[in-house]
């Protein structure tokens, strides 16, 4: 019995997504200098991801 096609392995999932966890936003903006330690996690500005 085959297999429908739907239901393959997951591994060729590689979409680059684009929409940023709160942890990548984070990193984000402490790389460009718009982050302070002690700042809250909640709110944050929209961020472009980095290319």
């Amino acid at each position: 019995m085959s297999r429908h096609p739907s239901l393959k392995a997951s591994g060729k999932i590689a979409a680059k997504r684009n929409v940023l966890k709160r942890y990548e936003r984070v990193t984000l903006l402490e790389s460009r200098g718009k982050w302070k330690e002690g700042d809250r996690g909640l709110g944050l500005p929209k961020t472009k991801p980095a290319e």
